[in-house]
């Protein structure tokens, strides 16, 4: 890879991570909200709290972190977030509802907590799918 290319991707991690902060904050004052507020059970609360994530960390992506990278017509890009909601929203829910199960129910963290550390565990999964799969570059015809 050359050195561009490097410091291209490296900018990218970089504005992918920034949606990725202001998503997960999200993430948890939804999720807080449900639980704490609401009083609803914390996995269909994870599961509200992600999905609203996603939607979210879409719409930054694409105008932000992949901006380089624009969708075509209004169907490209409904594929497109379906796309992501197939690829990062899977790993997104089923490692956040996973992680959630096994850190809340069998080693007793905080949901909170738990929630932080199953968001830090699918964020390369899902940056690798962005970059690859998601927002790869259209090509030309």
């Amino acid at each position: 890879m050359s050195d561009g290319r490097q410091i291209s991707m490296v900018l990218r991690w970089l504005k992918f991570n920034l949606v990725g902060i202001i998503g997960a904050c999200l993430q948890i004052s939804v999720l807080a909200a449900c639980t704490y507020c609401a009083k609803l059970a914390y996995l269909p609360s994870t599961v509200v709290a992600v999905e609203s994530t996603i939607l979210h960390n879409f719409v930054w992506h694409e105008r932000f972190t992949w901006r380089d990278r624009p969708a075509g017509p209004a169907t490209e890009r409904a594929l497109r977030l379906l796309r992501f909601n197939g690829t990062n929203g899977a790993v997104s829910l089923l490692g956040n509802v996973l992680l959630m199960q096994l850190l809340v129910e069998q080693l007793h963290v905080p949901v909170l907590l738990a929630n932080v550390a199953a968001i830090l565990t699918c964020s390369v999964v899902n940056f690798i799918l962005g970059d690859h799969f998601v927002f790869r570059p259209r090509l030309s015809m």
